[in-house]
Order: C-alpha cells, then sequence, then structure tokens
C-alpha cells in the first residue's frame, strides 16, 4: 500500500521535465514545412520522440537515480547506420535546450544512453512511465499533442504531469491533493505563475453531454461511440483529439466524457498513454475505470492488461456510460 507521504518534489520535478521536453518538441514542430507533410516524411515526430524521452530521462536521472522507468522508446533503431541523420538532428534539440553552464557535455552516446533509461518493462513497486508525444498525428498536423510522465508506486499512480503545447498548458496532479494548471512556459523575470486549481464540469444531464474521443478511428471504435452517444442522448457532435489532451479537457470541464473503444479483441492499452491523465481527471473529481467500471491496473508492466479500453467523465454521467456499454454488448468478449 502507498503511504500518505507528500510527493511534492516528485511532482515538481514531473513539471520540469515535461516542460522542458515540450520546449524541444516545439523547436523540432517549428521546422515542418509544408513540403516534410507532403512527402509525408514522419522523421520530424522520430526527433522530437527520442529527445523528449532523452530529456526526461536524464531529468529523472538527476533527481531520483534510482528509480526506474517504463518509456515507450529505446535507441537501438536510433544506433544504426541508416539513422544517422536522425540521431545527429535529436543531438542538435537536445543539446540547444541542455546546454547551460555546469551542465555535462552531451554527445551522440549520451543521448542513447538517457533514452535507454526508459527500457524497463517489468512492474516495480516504484516506478515512472513516460509517452515522449503522446500524439504522433497530432504533432505533425500541429494539433493536440502531449508530453505525459506519471509515477507509479505500489499500483497506484501517484504524480502525473502533462504538458499539452496546444492548450499552452501544463496539467499537474499528486494523489490526494487535487489537480492544477500551469502555463506551459512558467512565468518571467524569475516570478513563476501560481498553479490554478481545476474541476471537472458539473453536468448531470446526459443530453447536454460534451464527449470527445479520439481522432484516428484505429485507436477508438468511433461507431460503437456514436451508438452510446445516441443511447444518452447526446446531440452535440465528438470532441475529437488527439492524445491525453483528452483528459486534461475532461479535468478543466471543457468536456464531461471520454471514450477510448475497443477496436479489437486482443488490444491492450499501454500504461503511459493513460496514467498521467487518469490521475489528473480523478483529482479534478472526476471518474475513470475501464469500459467494464473496473478500476486501472498499473502494476501488470507495460500494459493494462487486466483492463479493457477506458471511459473517463465527470464522474456524475459515469455510472449512466457504462450501463450504454453493457447495453449495447461492446466489449462483451472480454467482461468476464
Amino acid at each position: 500500500m502507498t503511504t500518505n507521504r507528500s510527493y511534492e518534489r516528485e511532482q515538481h520535478v514531473a513539471v520540469a521535465a515535461v516542460r522542458e521536453a515540450a520546449r524541444l518538441c516545439r523547436a523540432v514542430a517549428a521546422e515542418i514545412s509544408p513540403e516534410v507533410l507532403a512527402k509525408k516524411d514522419k522523421s520530424p515526430v522520430t526527433v522530437a520522440d527520442f529527445g523528449s524521452q532523452a530529456l526526461v530521462a536524464r531529468t529523472l536521472a538527476e533527481s531520483f537515480p534510482d528509480d526506474p522507468i517504463i518509456g515507450e522508446e529505446d535507441s537501438s533503431e536510433l544506433r544504426q547506420p541508416e539513422s544517422a541523420a536522425i540521431l545527429d538532428q535529436v543531438l542538435r534539440h537536445v543539446r540547444d535546450v541542455r546546454s547551460a553552464p555546469g551542465r555535462e557535455a552531451v554527445d551522440a552516446d549520451t543521448v542513447c544512453q538517457w533514452i535507454d533509461r526508459g527500457g524497463t518493462t517489468e512492474y516495480r513497486d516504484r516506478f515512472w512511465t513516460v509517452d515522449p508525444i503522446d500524439g504522433t498525428k497530432g504533432f505533425l498536423r500541429k494539433e493536440q499533442y502531449a508530453v505525459a510522465l506519471a509515477l507509479v508506486v505500489d499500483g497506484q499512480v501517484v504524480v502525473g504531469a502533462l504538458a499539452c503545447p496546444g492548450l499552452d498548458a501544463v496539467f499537474h496532479a499528486v494523489r490526494g491533493e487535487g489537480a492544477f494548471v500551469s502555463p506551459l512556459e512558467d512565468g518571467s523575470g524569475g516570478h513563476p505563475t501560481a498553479p490554478a486549481r481545476i474541476h471537472v464540469g458539473d453536468r448531470e444531464d446526459s443530453s447536454a453531454a460534451r464527449f470527445c474521443e479520439s481522432v484516428e478511428s484505429g485507436h477508438s471504435a468511433h461507431d460503437d461511440a456514436a451508438s452510446i452517444a445516441e443511447r444518452l442522448g447526446i446531440t452535440l457532435p465528438p470532441l475529437r483529439m488527439d492524445s491525453q489532451a483528452k483528459y486534461a479537457v475532461v479535468a478543466r470541464g471543457d468536456a464531461d466524457i471520454y471514450l477510448r473503444l475497443p477496436t479489437r479483441a486482443d488490444y491492450r492499452e499501454k500504461i503511459w498513454d493513460h496514467a498521467a491523465g487518469a490521475l489528473i481527471v480523478a483529482e479534478a473529481g472526476g471518474l475513470v475505470t475501464d469500459i467494464h467500471g473496473r478500476p486501472l491496473e498499473f502494476h501488470h508492466g507495460r500494459e493494462l492488461t487486466a483492463n479493457r479500453g477506458v471511459v473517463v467523465t465527470n464522474g456524475r454521467l459515469h455510472d449512466r456510460v457504462i450501463a450504454a456499454i453493457a447495453e449495447l454488448g461492446i466489449g462483451r468478449d472480454t467482461a468476464g
């Protein structure tokens, strides 16, 4: 069981880590030209993905050197000869962010070592999980994406931080202490802006609810979501966004429901896609479960193997959403 100890230091480090990584991501995004998009060149998101994980892992290593990290990336691809140009770009952007008096010199091997700090795959009693760019297509479209970081202790998410450049904000929470939002670039002249507490909306009439879902139909079953909306009497069109920014908009009351519905029977969600956002919504007064109403279980390694899909609400509408899912038979193949 987790204790009632404070995780304020961990929260401070997590917010600093995702802010720094978001700075790198914005710098990479600024270099994306229409010609790159026309060629369907995904190298910018690759550069940002690796660079972001390197920075987050290094920041965590400085403060918590013994903490393992379950990350999305490893450097094996980056170390291949054919990836030399990508590695050079990653190194350039990491150096641009990390260059400061007193910081160690950064070379390509060092960056790869930082990335590989995220190579833990098995559950530990205390570990971090990072998604260096959640919402890669949103990143390429210059829309919504997030840098997501969470600390899991004894199977519970106790710290969460989401940097959402498209919302120009960092959302963060410590278990039991509420959810907050801070500017993505914090203050000026040495005077940081105080975090503002956020709360989910108080809508109880499901017919007036606003729900959000993934842009990509491969990430969430849009047809099933439409059926649920119809059953609940929802008439507003879905708010489609990439990344855990969807958790953020529910947490601050801009939407009431976020549905991540299974697209195939054998798929299980990755923990880094949900850990930070789930805590932030819960601390903002909302509720997060799988589609069968079960709490998300973060003690099975890299995946939510005991869960099926994800349902996020303001809490007031949760039972009705879960009931609609059951009545429609969605996910019945794994209900037992």
